[in-house]
Protein backbone atom coordinates (compact mmCIF):
# COMPACT_ATOMS: atom_id res chain seq x y z
CA UNK A 1 0.00 0.00 0.00
CA UNK A 2 3.21 2.85 0.97
CA UNK A 3 4.72 1.88 -2.36
CA UNK A 4 1.30 2.26 -4.20
CA UNK A 5 0.55 5.52 -2.53
CA UNK A 6 4.05 6.80 -3.05
CA UNK A 7 3.71 6.21 -6.57
CA UNK A 8 0.60 8.14 -6.90
CA UNK A 9 2.78 11.13 -4.89
CA UNK A 10 5.66 11.15 -7.10
CA UNK A 11 3.22 11.51 -10.44
CA UNK A 12 1.21 13.91 -8.58
CA UNK A 13 3.89 15.70 -7.79
CA UNK A 14 5.90 15.60 -11.04
CA UNK A 15 2.57 17.48 -12.67
CA UNK A 16 2.81 20.12 -10.20
CA UNK A 17 6.83 20.64 -10.36
CA UNK A 18 7.07 23.86 -11.42
CA UNK A 19 6.25 25.41 -8.66
CA UNK A 20 8.02 23.22 -5.82
CA UNK A 21 11.59 24.55 -6.05
CA UNK A 22 12.11 27.82 -5.30
CA UNK A 23 15.33 30.29 -5.95
CA UNK A 24 17.54 30.17 -2.48
CA UNK A 25 17.42 33.54 -1.18
CA UNK A 26 21.12 35.63 -1.44
CA UNK A 27 20.42 36.71 2.54
CA UNK A 28 18.33 35.82 5.10
CA UNK A 29 17.55 37.33 8.21
CA UNK A 30 20.23 37.54 10.94
CA UNK A 31 21.86 39.21 13.94
CA UNK A 32 24.91 40.46 12.66
CA UNK A 33 26.74 41.12 15.78
CA UNK A 34 25.89 37.49 16.96
CA UNK A 35 27.03 35.69 13.86
CA UNK A 36 30.35 37.40 14.09
CA UNK A 37 30.77 36.01 17.49
CA UNK A 38 29.52 33.23 16.82
CA UNK A 39 31.56 33.01 13.70
CA UNK A 40 34.86 32.56 16.40
CA UNK A 41 33.02 29.72 18.31
CA UNK A 42 32.47 27.89 15.03
CA UNK A 43 35.97 27.57 14.70
CA UNK A 44 37.43 27.54 18.11
CA UNK A 45 39.06 23.84 19.58
CA UNK A 46 38.50 24.93 23.37
CA UNK A 47 34.67 24.11 23.06
CA UNK A 48 35.97 20.40 22.52
CA UNK A 49 37.38 18.67 26.14
CA UNK A 50 40.83 17.94 24.89
CA UNK A 51 40.94 21.51 22.83
CA UNK A 52 40.86 19.71 19.62
CA UNK A 53 38.02 19.70 17.80
CA UNK A 54 35.55 22.60 16.29
CA UNK A 55 32.55 22.79 14.84
CA UNK A 56 34.97 23.51 11.51
CA UNK A 57 36.42 19.75 12.34
CA UNK A 58 33.56 18.51 10.53
CA UNK A 59 31.96 21.44 8.46
CA UNK A 60 34.67 22.68 6.28
CA UNK A 61 33.59 26.18 5.07
CA UNK A 62 35.98 26.46 2.45
CA UNK A 63 34.71 23.15 1.04
CA UNK A 64 31.71 21.66 0.94
CA UNK A 65 30.79 22.77 4.67
CA UNK A 66 31.19 18.79 5.46
CA UNK A 67 34.68 17.07 5.75
CA UNK A 68 33.92 14.57 2.94
CA UNK A 69 34.24 11.41 5.22
CA UNK A 70 32.44 8.65 5.65
CA UNK A 71 32.48 8.95 9.23
CA UNK A 72 33.47 12.17 11.03
CA UNK A 73 36.63 11.83 13.21
CA UNK A 74 36.10 13.51 17.30
CA UNK A 75 38.29 13.93 20.53
CA UNK A 76 40.38 11.07 20.69
CA UNK A 77 39.74 9.59 16.98
CA UNK A 78 36.87 8.75 17.78
CA UNK A 79 34.58 8.15 14.50
CA UNK A 80 30.51 8.52 14.73
CA UNK A 81 28.72 6.03 12.40
CA UNK A 82 27.19 8.87 10.13
CA UNK A 83 28.11 11.26 7.25
CA UNK A 84 28.48 14.53 8.20
CA UNK A 85 25.74 16.53 6.83
CA UNK A 86 26.49 20.09 5.10
CA UNK A 87 25.98 23.56 7.17
CA UNK A 88 25.86 25.84 3.77
CA UNK A 89 22.00 26.36 3.70
CA UNK A 90 21.40 24.21 6.65
CA UNK A 91 19.23 27.16 7.85
CA UNK A 92 16.65 26.20 5.79
CA UNK A 93 16.15 22.75 7.07
CA UNK A 94 12.69 21.87 8.57
CA UNK A 95 14.93 19.71 11.76
CA UNK A 96 18.29 19.52 11.96
CA UNK A 97 20.53 15.83 12.01
CA UNK A 98 19.92 12.86 9.90
CA UNK A 99 17.42 11.47 12.54
CA UNK A 100 15.87 15.02 13.32
CA UNK A 101 16.81 15.07 16.94
CA UNK A 102 17.01 18.64 16.91
CA UNK A 103 14.41 21.27 15.96
CA UNK A 104 16.59 24.13 14.63
CA UNK A 105 19.97 25.42 14.53
CA UNK A 106 20.59 26.28 18.03
CA UNK A 107 19.58 23.18 19.54
CA UNK A 108 21.88 21.18 16.88
CA UNK A 109 24.97 23.53 17.84
CA UNK A 110 24.61 21.86 21.23
CA UNK A 111 24.83 18.51 19.96
CA UNK A 112 28.20 17.83 18.41
CA UNK A 113 30.00 19.57 22.14
CA UNK A 114 28.58 17.02 24.33
CA UNK A 115 28.65 14.02 22.18
CA UNK A 116 30.95 11.51 23.37
CA UNK A 117 32.25 11.16 20.03
CA UNK A 118 32.67 13.82 18.96
CA UNK A 119 33.41 17.41 21.10
CA UNK A 120 33.05 15.43 24.15
CA UNK A 121 32.27 18.00 26.45
CA UNK A 122 30.00 19.46 28.91
CA UNK A 123 28.20 22.39 29.00
CA UNK A 124 29.81 23.29 32.30
CA UNK A 125 33.40 22.54 30.63
CA UNK A 126 32.46 24.62 27.65
CA UNK A 127 31.62 27.66 29.25
CA UNK A 128 34.52 27.44 31.36
CA UNK A 129 36.62 27.44 28.66
CA UNK A 130 34.86 30.37 26.48
CA UNK A 131 34.56 32.55 30.13
CA UNK A 132 38.83 31.90 30.40
CA UNK A 133 38.89 33.95 26.95
CA UNK A 134 38.32 38.30 28.37
CA UNK A 135 37.92 39.06 25.07
CA UNK A 136 35.00 36.52 24.59
CA UNK A 137 33.38 37.39 27.51
CA UNK A 138 33.58 41.28 27.03
CA UNK A 139 31.56 39.93 23.94
CA UNK A 140 28.83 37.81 25.75
CA UNK A 141 28.63 40.56 28.03
CA UNK A 142 27.56 43.17 25.37
CA UNK A 143 25.60 40.95 23.29
CA UNK A 144 23.79 38.65 26.22
CA UNK A 145 22.21 39.85 29.40
CA UNK A 146 23.21 37.07 31.25
CA UNK A 147 26.85 36.69 29.49
CA UNK A 148 28.50 33.51 28.47
CA UNK A 149 25.97 30.76 29.19
CA UNK A 150 26.13 27.43 27.37
CA UNK A 151 22.67 28.57 25.69
CA UNK A 152 24.35 31.21 24.40
CA UNK A 153 26.91 29.95 22.57
CA UNK A 154 25.04 27.51 20.77
CA UNK A 155 22.59 30.87 20.06
CA UNK A 156 25.87 32.90 18.61
CA UNK A 157 26.45 29.65 15.98
CA UNK A 158 22.90 29.12 15.52
CA UNK A 159 23.22 33.00 14.20
CA UNK A 160 26.61 32.99 12.16
CA UNK A 161 25.03 29.32 10.74
CA UNK A 162 22.17 31.35 8.93
CA UNK A 163 24.74 33.00 7.41
CA UNK A 164 25.78 30.22 5.21
CA UNK A 165 23.64 30.27 2.09
CA UNK A 166 24.88 29.58 -1.33
CA UNK A 167 22.62 31.55 -3.59
CA UNK A 168 22.71 32.15 -7.49
CA UNK A 169 23.32 28.78 -8.60
CA UNK A 170 23.23 28.17 -12.77
CA UNK A 171 19.78 26.36 -11.57
CA UNK A 172 18.50 29.12 -9.66
CA UNK A 173 19.55 31.75 -12.58
CA UNK A 174 17.22 29.26 -14.81
CA UNK A 175 14.19 29.67 -12.14
CA UNK A 176 15.10 33.28 -12.47
CA UNK A 177 14.10 33.60 -15.75
CA UNK A 178 17.51 33.02 -17.69
CA UNK A 179 16.58 29.53 -19.48
CA UNK A 180 20.16 29.86 -21.25
CA UNK A 181 21.61 29.32 -17.83
CA UNK A 182 21.11 25.53 -18.38
CA UNK A 183 22.46 23.56 -21.29
CA UNK A 184 20.18 21.16 -23.35
CA UNK A 185 21.55 18.14 -21.33
CA UNK A 186 21.09 19.69 -17.76
CA UNK A 187 17.33 20.90 -19.22
CA UNK A 188 16.73 17.16 -20.01
CA UNK A 189 18.25 16.50 -16.69
CA UNK A 190 15.71 18.77 -15.01
CA UNK A 191 12.94 17.12 -16.89
CA UNK A 192 14.34 13.68 -15.87
CA UNK A 193 14.02 14.58 -12.19
CA UNK A 194 10.48 15.51 -12.17
CA UNK A 195 9.36 13.33 -14.07
CA UNK A 196 10.78 9.84 -12.54
CA UNK A 197 9.50 11.26 -9.53
CA UNK A 198 12.83 12.30 -7.21
CA UNK A 199 11.11 15.84 -7.07
CA UNK A 200 8.38 14.15 -4.51
CA UNK A 201 11.05 14.04 -1.97
CA UNK A 202 13.41 16.69 -3.25
CA UNK A 203 11.89 20.22 -3.24
CA UNK A 204 11.15 23.18 -1.98
CA UNK A 205 13.78 26.12 -1.27
CA UNK A 206 16.52 23.53 -0.05
CA UNK A 207 15.68 21.07 -2.57
CA UNK A 208 15.19 18.80 0.17
CA UNK A 209 15.62 18.84 3.88
CA UNK A 210 11.87 19.87 4.75
CA UNK A 211 10.56 16.08 5.17
CA UNK A 212 11.44 12.37 6.61
CA UNK A 213 11.01 9.57 4.45
CA UNK A 214 12.02 6.04 4.51
CA UNK A 215 14.97 4.93 2.93
CA UNK A 216 14.32 2.26 0.67
CA UNK A 217 9.98 3.13 -0.30
CA UNK A 218 9.87 0.68 -3.25
CA UNK A 219 13.00 -2.04 -2.64
CA UNK A 220 14.31 -2.45 0.84
CA UNK A 221 17.53 -0.85 1.27
CA UNK A 222 19.74 -3.09 3.33
CA UNK A 223 22.25 -0.84 5.58
CA UNK A 224 25.88 -2.79 6.85
CA UNK A 225 25.84 -0.32 9.45
CA UNK A 226 21.87 -0.88 10.50
CA UNK A 227 22.05 3.37 11.72
CA UNK A 228 18.10 3.30 12.58
CA UNK A 229 17.45 6.20 12.07
CA UNK A 230 13.92 8.39 13.21
CA UNK A 231 13.56 5.54 15.43
CA UNK A 232 16.30 6.65 17.61
CA UNK A 233 14.28 9.51 18.30
CA UNK A 234 10.44 8.83 18.68
CA UNK A 235 11.07 4.76 19.43
CA UNK A 236 8.19 4.44 17.17
CA UNK A 237 9.00 0.84 14.89
CA UNK A 238 7.05 2.61 11.87
CA UNK A 239 9.99 5.45 12.21
CA UNK A 240 12.88 2.62 11.48
CA UNK A 241 15.01 3.94 8.30
CA UNK A 242 13.26 7.31 8.59
CA UNK A 243 15.89 9.84 7.80
CA UNK A 244 15.33 13.79 7.25
CA UNK A 245 15.89 14.16 2.87
CA UNK A 246 19.14 16.03 2.35
CA UNK A 247 18.94 18.82 0.33
CA UNK A 248 20.38 18.65 -3.08
CA UNK A 249 22.42 21.70 -3.30
CA UNK A 250 25.64 21.46 -3.68
CA UNK A 251 25.79 18.03 -3.85
CA UNK A 252 28.53 17.22 -6.26
CA UNK A 253 30.46 18.62 -3.40
CA UNK A 254 29.76 16.80 -0.39
CA UNK A 255 30.43 13.23 -1.32
CA UNK A 256 30.18 10.35 0.35
CA UNK A 257 26.12 9.94 0.08
CA UNK A 258 23.76 8.46 2.06
CA UNK A 259 23.46 8.79 6.10
CA UNK A 260 26.27 6.18 6.15
CA UNK A 261 28.32 8.04 3.78
CA UNK A 262 29.00 4.45 1.74
CA UNK A 263 28.46 5.91 -1.53
CA UNK A 264 31.19 7.83 -3.09
CA UNK A 265 30.23 8.23 -6.53
CA UNK A 266 27.06 11.04 -7.47
CA UNK A 267 26.19 8.95 -10.47
CA UNK A 268 25.80 5.72 -8.11
CA UNK A 269 23.91 7.63 -5.80
CA UNK A 270 21.56 8.41 -8.25
CA UNK A 271 21.39 5.09 -9.67
CA UNK A 272 20.87 3.97 -6.40
CA UNK A 273 18.24 6.38 -5.66
CA UNK A 274 16.18 5.49 -8.55
CA UNK A 275 16.34 1.93 -7.95
CA UNK A 276 15.24 2.09 -3.97
CA UNK A 277 13.07 5.00 -3.84
CA UNK A 278 11.31 4.89 -7.30
CA UNK A 279 11.57 1.39 -8.39
CA UNK A 280 13.07 1.79 -11.41
CA UNK A 281 16.60 1.16 -12.95
CA UNK A 282 17.47 4.40 -14.48
CA UNK A 283 19.18 4.07 -18.15
CA UNK A 284 22.87 4.97 -17.99
CA UNK A 285 21.92 8.25 -20.38
CA UNK A 286 19.44 8.94 -17.73
CA UNK A 287 21.63 8.64 -15.02
CA UNK A 288 24.24 10.82 -16.53
CA UNK A 289 21.36 13.61 -17.42
CA UNK A 290 19.74 13.66 -14.12
CA UNK A 291 23.33 14.27 -12.34
CA UNK A 292 24.31 16.76 -14.60
CA UNK A 293 21.32 18.64 -13.71
CA UNK A 294 22.36 18.55 -9.65
CA UNK A 295 25.58 19.77 -10.83
CA UNK A 296 24.07 22.66 -11.54
CA UNK A 297 22.97 23.22 -8.06
CA UNK A 298 26.47 24.27 -6.98
CA UNK A 299 25.77 28.00 -5.57
CA UNK A 300 27.88 30.64 -4.60
CA UNK A 301 29.70 30.43 -1.36
CA UNK A 302 30.12 33.14 1.19
CA UNK A 303 33.03 35.35 -0.54
CA UNK A 304 35.05 34.85 2.65
CA UNK A 305 35.14 30.62 2.17
CA UNK A 306 35.08 31.39 -1.60
CA UNK A 307 38.55 29.57 -3.20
Amino acid sequence: MLKVLFLFLSIFVSLMASGLITPIPESAPYDAKKASLGEKLFFDTSLSSDKSVSCSSCHNLYTSGTDNLEDSVGVGGKKGQVNSPTVYNSAFNFVQFWNGRAKDLKEQAKGPIVNPVEMANTPQNAVNSIKSNKAYKDEFAKLYKNGVTFENIADAIAEFEKTLITPNSKFDRYLKGDKSALNTQEKEGYALFQNKGCISCHNGVNIGGNMFQKIGVMVEYKDPKKINGRFDVSKKESDRDMFKVPSLRNIELTAPYFHNGLVKDLEEAVRLMGYHQLGIKLKEDEVKKITLYLKTLTGQKPQKYAK
